[in-house]
């Protein structure tokens, strides 16, 4: 309206007949950014999708796998942890990971201005990989929920053990000193990992190594559980894990598809992506097991659906469906050693494989990015000499984040540790955490 008023209808009318160039360059600059409402759409969807992988999704994964006795505890801990990241991430989260950088030195590894979203309206956009916009809004929502299932993720190598004052204290020190300074380094302009070329579309580093790796260092401040590994600690409900991994799956596509932030070409090809590296991933664990002497398992099949998601996820846009299927596949067979072999061998108790299939998972993942980049049709289509330039970025990007989570994990465990506590008490342990902790039983 604003226009045919200063123009006249006359004036619009030249204008779109590019009689007035000038005047059409005048305009242009002149008109504010609109999102495009498909993307803008397809985002949200996107975000909607990414919550219902944290609830029910992951609650059900996680849970499922647990005793009987520490169902609701698992489950409580997942939403109690998301819900304060999402929290977390208005307050000073996003401005750590996608704000102005404003102190020389620290813009590499952190953003350090506009904090409660002091800068976001209705009004401001987000840009895309191509000339469209979304909603700043919609942006800040859907990194939010990476936020929080990544501080979800962490619990799956905790569980049965740890109270819930501590996780709750642990959730909020361990993303402002973990989680948001590997998001910026690896997806904001200006982060280091980012301007270093290092491919991760939808979080090999910032969700998955980032998450097995803190996990682990959080399971050995943590101890064994009581009775680990000489009792049999069996999954009390293979049913809801199932469930569980239906859901995630099916969330992931939020997850993949949605970080290209545009319903286009490349969110095609992410989705086609997570179909099939996905497949491929569940039945090629279930192979292994039978190569090795086992039945193939309702269990098997479900950790290597995780184990191919995990493995796609750096890769999702980054790949031809073949060379994601190859990925579904490595990490799969990596994963199962990694769980069946390195672990015990090793001794440390991850209650739920976090490490095993997401640390490990999303090495392979983070990694093979470098490689399916090129190979089996991807679109990078580069020289062998690009290809093994990029596989080496990748690396760096793999150690950086390791390192990071490693790091920064222990201080924060050992600031719980030694302030709070980190672990529950024997007999809380003995009697589940339900009970302990929450009052309530998942089964009466």
């Amino acid at each position: 309206m604003n226009t045919i008023l200063k123009y006249g209808v006359a004036g619009l009318v030249a204008l779109a007949a590019g009689a007035m160039p000038a005047l059409a360059q005048e305009v242009a600059e002149a008109a504010p950014a609109v999102p495009n409402p498909g993307n803008n759409a397809w985002m949200m969807t996107s975000t909607i999708l990414v919550l219902l992988m944290i609830i029910p999704g992951l609650a059900l994964f996680y849970g499922g796998l647990t005793r009987s006795k520490n169902m609701l505890s698992t489950m409580t801990q997942i939403g109690a942890t998301a819900a304060l990241a999402m929290l977390v991430w208005i307050m000073w989260g996003y401005s750590m990971a996608f704000g102005p950088a404003t102190v020389e030195g620290l813009s590499q590894f952190v953003s350090t201005g506009s904090y409660f979203l002091s800068s976001v309206t209705p009004d401001t956009t987000a840009a895309t990989f191509s000339d469209e916009v979304i909603s700043e809004y919609v942006f800040v929502s859907f990194q939010m929920t990476f936020a929080a299932i990544t501080a979800a993720l962490v619990l799956g190598a905790t569980a049965e053990r740890m109270k819930f004052s501590a996780t709750m204290l642990f959730t909020v020190l361990w993303l402002t000193v973990v989680y948001f300074p590997i998001a910026h380094m690896v997806w904001a302009g200006g982060g280091l990992l980012f301007d270093m070329g290092a491919l991760d579309f939808a979080g090999g580093t910032v969700v998955h190594i980032n998450a097995g790796v803190s996990g682990l260092v959080l399971a050995y401040l943590l101890g064994k559980r009581k009775g680990y590994p000489t009792e049999q600690m069996p999954p009390h409900s293979m049913t809801l894990t199932m469930v569980g991994t239906g859901l995630l799956w099916v969330g992931w596509f939020g997850f993949n598809a949605g970080s290209e932030l545009e319903a286009d070409g490349f969110a095609g090809l992410a989705m086609i992506n997570t179909f099939v590296a996905t497949a491929a991933g569940g039945l090629a664990w279930m192979v292994v097991e039978k190569l090795m002497g086992h039945k193939g398992s309702a269990l098997g099949f479900c950790s290597g659906i995780i184990a191919g998601l995990v493995a796609v996820t750096p890769a999702a846009g980054n790949s031809g469906p073949f060379g994601a299927v190859v990925l579904g596949i490595v990490a799969s067979l990596v994963c199962y050693f990694a769980v069946a072999k390195l672990k015990p061998k090793l001794g440390y108790d991850d209650s739920l494989d976090a490490f095993g299939i997401h640390g490990i998972g999303g090495i392979i993942g983070a990694v093979g990015t470098g490689f399916v980049n090129t190979l089996f049709n991807g679109p990078g289509n580069g020289s062998a000499e690009s290809m093994m330039a990029q596989v080496q970025i990748q690396i760096i990007a793999v150690v950086v984040a390791i390192l990071w989570a490693a790091i920064g994990t222990a201080i924060v465990g050992l600031i719980v540790k030694y302030t709070i506590g980190l672990r529950v008490d024997a007999e809380t342990e003995v009697s589940g955490l339900d009970i302990s902790e929450h009052g309530e039983r998942a089964y009466n």
